[in-house]
């Protein structure tokens, strides 16, 4: 449903966006993600078909973002970070209006609005001005115009800011529901939110893809050393001292010390199985070990592995 290539996008003398490639196939929640100022926006903006690219050829639906930006338009729903609503309308006058604009009427029209409208919780709301609305609820007004036509592609950049916890899980389940029949990519800073809804992660550095490929694939990529986590009864002490006689150990730190089992954070050289050289070593020395578990490096040590400084293509923000 979307494809990138070669995508490119420069402002005079600073680059913001170089030679990107990636793609997202129908049904696909992808996570767009990156420090400030690596090329999101820029990305999500030629998307959107708000921005020209310098080159490359970025397609949503098989029309391309340059030569047929109104048929592109048609296909998306676009939340962007700085929401596009008028304070002196009422929700449901608003959200009428822009339904007639996508070109919505009769009981179409209606049955969208009821739909967005219940969908992301403004029934309390209906009647009120949007500039009498909390932070929370004018996000959800952004999100109901983002999806009031029923687009094929919805792309949301930071679609869960200033929402309250119950209102975040809200708005994570509507996402995973519309991936049964739409695509989404969703830039956001919050790593958790990706980590809950993506299938797949996209990460951009200085304008350049420096990560493509689910979690699993990024942690892979970008492991150093092996991590274990151990729960075991036992003296603390003695067993930390037996753990730092393994040559394959590197770091023992003793995170959780109870009264029945004590949790060792491991680190070790990568490749040499530290699980089962650890399990090997309790069983010669009778420990009763409740748990034994690798631990993959977390999406935040992944990210940071990816972004680390590096000589840069860009400045400014994108």
């Amino acid at each position: 449903m979307i494809t990138v290539t070669d995508l490119s996008m420069h402002y005079g003398a600073v680059v913001a966006l170089h030679k990107a490639n990636f793609a997202v196939q129908p049904g696909e929640v992808v996570g767009l993600l990156g420090p400030n100022g690596a090329g999101k926006s820029t990305t999500m903006k030629i998307l959107t078909t708000y921005l020209y690219p310098t080159a490359g050829v970025a397609m949503v639906g098989g029309k391309s973002v340059l030569t047929q930006p109104l048929e592109v338009r048609k296909l998306i729903g676009y939340l962007p970070e700085v929401l596009p609503l008028y304070p002196d309308m009422e929700v449901r006058t608003y959200l009428d209006f822009v339904g007639r604009a996508r070109g919505l009427s009769g009981a179409r029209l209606r049955q969208r609005l009821d739909w967005a409208v219940n969908r992301c919780g403004l029934k309390p709301m209906y009647r009120k001005l949007v500039r009498e609305l909390s932070k929370g609820y004018r996000q959800r007004v952004g999100l109901a115009q983002a999806l009031i036509h029923d687009p094929q592609v919805v792309i949301l950049d930071e679609p869960t800011s200033g929402l309250d916890p119950h209102q975040i899980l809200e708005i994570r389940h509507l996402m995973r529901e519309l991936a049964h029949d739409k695509t989404v990519l969703l830039s956001t800073h919050i790593l958790q939110e990706v980590e809950a809804v993506a299938d797949r992660i996209v990460i951009i550095n200085a304008g350049r893809i420096v990560g493509d490929g689910t979690l699993q694939e990024l942690q892979a990529r970008t492991q150093r050393h092996e991590q274990v986590i151990l729960s075991v009864a036992g003296n603390r002490r003695e067993i930390e001292i037996e753990l730092k006689k393994l040559s394959e150990v590197q770091e023992v730190r003793c995170t959780q010390n109870g009264e029945e089992a004590t949790q060792f954070e491991i680190g070790g050289t990568l490749g040499t199985h530290l699980s089962r050289q650890i399990g090997k070593l309790g069983q010669e020395k009778g420990w009763r070990i409740e748990a034994l578990t690798p631990r993959p490096p977390s999406l935040e040590e992944t990210f940071l592995a990816l972004t680390e400084p590096q000589e840069q293509i860009a400045s400014g923000s994108a």
